[in-house]
């Protein structure tokens, strides 16, 4: 561990103004929050939305759209957010972000109008979104050289999926003891802690670039949409959250209604899924090292693919057993760690200039194929049975590894 310690470099192009000097702890105490407050914002109301009607004297399709409005500007506000990062910095962007998301929270937490509910949540969103792209671009502008990396994403990755275990249960228990607001209240002050924090630790991290003969963003936008690699990896980073949203939607019916699993023994189930996923990415750095990008990439691909295969007869062409699903979905979660310990640094390898933009594209994108994706196979071939997944995880996955081939590193 000491090798990750106060170690000082430049990130791959340019010159840091201010140099980072934290351990990979102190490094993802300060990033993390913020990755995992913008999921928070969405996973911990779920359990309320029900309420949402009566308390807002509003009808079910407004409430509705407090949820699928904040999924859609929390992938398309990185679009702004992303280039406006590479313009004024990381910095600004991130604390205006958390600023903007506590605030909304708050007034989430005191407001009763239907419409101005609506309002808020469209700016915490945009707060959420902020966050989001200032932090990968961080990542990008800090660790793109360094094994840390892979630490860092996977980890980020893994404690994601945690957020939609947990964080439901936790706004269910706020609600019963303290009523809906004071989910809002929470929100609003781990997201207040989290800036203030920020504040007074996080330098900016933004390459030092020369005007002149910057590309103009359009040219920015060619460089990064024609990029193979790029493509590469954002779809491997598809295919791993999108295999855990497919999960994450299918499971409740699979777990409890067919086999009759309590909701305290599902919730341990679905969370040692998570939790395979951590312990697989503390270790991520030495996958690189080991076998390089798009080695980690592949092995991690074809654990998800395999899971699916098994999938396949466990649960199709057998009677569905609930400890071979369980194992077959940790050898998934391992595929899944794997996969994400390297997707973002190579899909955004060659944009350290323009990372903001570069991160906002990858996120936007992979949203976008995981929500439409994922819901096409969760509709089409019925969220009561294992065929979503099984489907999901080999066809992507065989997406992604037609994509690398004849690539190198």
């Amino acid at each position: 561990m000491s090798s990750l310690k106060n170690r000082s470099l430049q990130p791959a192009e340019g010159n840091l103004p201010v140099q980072w000097h934290f351990t990979l702890g102190a490094a993802l105490f300060l990033m993390a929050p913020f990755d995992l407050l913008a999921s928070m914002g969405m996973d911990i109301y779920l359990p309320v939305v029900p309420h949402m009607t009566e308390a807002l004297q509003t009808n079910p399709a407004v409430v509705q759209l407090t949820l699928s409005l904040y999924m859609t500007l929390l992938g398309t506000g990185q679009l702004i957010f992303g280039p406006l990062s590479d313009k004024v910095g990381r910095r600004p962007v991130l604390l205006g972000g958390a600023f903007l998301f506590s605030a909304a929270s708050a007034g989430l937490a005191l407001t009763g109008s239907a419409n101005l509910f609506l309002v808020l949540r469209l700016l915490q969103a945009a707060g959420a979104a902020a966050m989001l792209v200032a932090t990968f671009a961080t990542v990008r502008d800090v660790y793109a050289e360094r094994p840390e990396s892979a630490v860092i994403y996977s980890l980020f990755g893994s404690m994601l999926a945690f957020v939609p275990a947990l964080a439901p249960l936790l706004g269910s228990l706020l609600d019963i003891q303290f009523g809906w607001r004071s989910i809002f209240w929470l929100l609003a002050a781990c997201g207040a802690l989290a800036c203030i924090h920020a504040a007074i630790r996080w330098p900016e991290t933004r390459p030092i670039r020369h005007h002149d003969g910057e590309p103009k963003p359009w040219r920015k936008l060619q460089s990064i949409l024609t990029n193979r690699p790029f493509w590469t990896y954002t779809t491997g980073f598809s295919t791993a959250m999108g295999a855990f949203f497919v999960y994450f939607s299918t499971s409740p019916r699979l777990l409890m209604d067919k086999l009759g699993l309590s909701s305290v023994t599902f919730s341990l189930c679905f969370a040692s899924v998570a939790i395979v996923m951590v312990i697989f990415a503390r270790f991520a750095g030495n996958y690189t090292k080991w076998w390089g990008l798009r080695g980690t990439l592949r092995r991690g691909v074809l654990l998800i693919m395999t899971g699916g295969i098994l999938l396949f007869f466990a649960g199709w062409i057998a009677e569905l057993n609930l400890i071979v699903f369980i194992l077959i979905m940790w050898l998934v979660a391992a595929g899944i760690a794997l996969t994400c310990s390297v997707t973002a640094n190579g899909a955004l390898k060659a944009f350290g200039a323009y990372a903001g933009m570069a991160t906002a594209i990858y996120y936007c994108i992979e949203s976008l194929v995981v929500s439409i994706g994922g819901t096409i196979a969760v509709l089409l071939l019925g969220g009561d049975t294992v065929l979503p997944l099984v489907a999901y995880c080999i066809i992507s996955a065989l997406l992604t590894l037609a994509l690398t081939l004849g690539q190198k590193d």
